[in-house]
């Protein structure tokens, strides 16, 4: 293949990811996940200081009375509560929300007024529960649980957002269901009578629907955990499902295309739900079930020091090469990739089109997670129980984490060291090469 047919090809399946990157529906949820994420880090925190200050067994029992640490973790769990445990509720708001800001409504707030009830529709009728200090469990009714409006809700929030928000947009388009009170009431009050029918239906139709699933015995929460979201989930949390779609991300992003923009939307949600389910089990005092998720994603997996662990790339450049434009792009990048952001680096280098840095940045997702993944499963180190912000710098990130393992730390370097070796030979056919075509461009 000559070298404009391989540039158009390189063009038409850049131009295709774009146009995959930019489908509303993936811009949406993007957004969604990325407006609630403070929240799962307040929660994170309050996890990780009820892990470390006040667990009675921890490194402070000497200084604080059990009885008052147990009483504080109280304040924890609230936050909890009103964060990690409520996701279902803040999802469906923000993706109406963003969905119709995408679709260019000028109505948002009508939107999360009608995608919010819903949702609520689809929660089942009576819950089966364990009173405190009973030994059987009993159904009640008129509650709605934590249960089902926090991680187990998710998918259920994604697909009322997605289609109650549709739905209702293009009924209040109809001429025949509107409400013209004309000019003399309030704005306000001829918004809500204009799109009155359509938020009536939308709700209405999610109701029978929820109604006609109680009916057979079951419900629309677990059915949709049943069948889309646990499915999904045991795939691309995965050890080889997730490798793949981080791998298939750091190709986008050799091409220029970030690996947000598509592999983003359909992993983070995966990982999230992971992640909601360790921080609960941790408030309850139970141990995580999950070893891959958002914040392994983020110590060990693809992130650590930036996509592709880029930092170990920094590091080999600055102790091994002898090529002077490496070693002074390094300096300047080193800073941002100690946080995370390696951007320099990609374009700067560059990884971007550049075959021999290519291979490297796509398949190192594979050294970090096989190492995390393994010392984790051992026991060797805890899992990951605390989100922490994607800027958190590498060995802090896996202290955090982990709610305060030192051992995190040691299984971070050794990533790093790995990757440094990883990185190494490909390093030194780029030099090559850029040596060459710098020697071409002055002859």
């Amino acid at each position: 293949m000559d070298e404009r047919k391989r540039e158009a090809l390189m063009g038409k399946f850049v131009l295709t990811a774009q146009k995959i990157g930019n489908q509303i529906y993936l811009r949406t949820l993007r957004d969604s996940f990325a407006t609630i994420m403070p929240l799962f880090i307040l929660a994170g925190i309050a996890i990780l200081i009820n892990s470390v200050v006040l667990d009675p067994s921890g490194w402070f029992q000497n200084m604080i009375s059990a009885d008052t640490m147990v009483s504080w973790q109280n304040w924890g769990s609230i936050i909890t509560n009103a964060t990690l445990n409520i996701t279902g509720i803040i999802l469906v708001i923000t993706i109406g929300y963003f969905l119709s800001k995408n679709r260019e409504y000028d109505n948002p707030i009508g939107v999360v007024i009608a995608v919010v009830p819903a949702f609520l529709t689809l929660l089942p009728t009576m819950i089966e529960t364990t009173p405190i200090g009973a030994e059987t469990a009993v159904e009640i009714g008129g509650v709605i649980s934590y249960g089902n409006i926090g991680s187990k809700g998710v998918f259920a929030a994604i697909i009322t957002g997605l289609l109650a928000t549709e739905l209702y947009i293009r009924l209040t388009r109809s001429k025949k269901l509107q409400v013209n009170l004309g000019d003399s009431v309030p704005p306000a009050v001829g918004k809500s009578f204009n799109t009155m029918f359509p938020l009536i239906i939308v709700v209405s139709l999610f109701a029978f629907a929820s109604f006609l699933i109680q009916l057979t015995g079951n419900d629309f929460m677990r059915i949709i955990e049943q069948f889309i979201q646990e499915p999904l989930r045991g795939v691309g949390t995965s050890f080889f499902g997730y490798l793949f779609l981080v791998c298939f991300g750091n190709l986008l992003f050799s091409f220029g295309i970030h690996q947000s923009v598509i592999t983003g939307p359909i992993l983070d949600p995966l990982l999230m739900v992971n992640m909601n389910e360790n921080m609960a089990a941790t408030a309850n005092g139970e141990a995580a079930p999950h070893i891959i998720n958002s914040a392994f994603h983020q110590v060990y997996g693809a992130l650590m020091g930036g996509t592709g662990s880029t930092i170990a790339l920094v590091i080999a450049i600055l102790i091994f090469s002898r090529y002077q434009a490496y070693k002074d792009l390094s300096k300047l990048a080193l800073g941002p990739n100690i946080f995370n952001i390696n951007e320099p680096v990609i374009f700067g280098l560059p990884i971007v089109f550049n075959l021999p840095m290519i291979i490297p940045f796509v398949l190192s997702p594979i050294v970090g997670t096989t190492i995390g993944y393994l010392a984790t499963s051992m026991d060797l180190v805890n899992r990951c129980v605390v989100t922490i912000p994607w800027t958190t710098p590498p060995f802090l990130s896996g202290f955090l984490a982990t709610a305060g393992d030192w051992r995190a730390i040691v299984v971070q370097a050794v990533i790093i060291v790995a990757l440094v070796f990883f990185y190494l030979p490909f390093l030194k056919i780029s030099e090559r090469v850029a040596r060459t075509n710098a020697e071409m461009s002055l002859s």
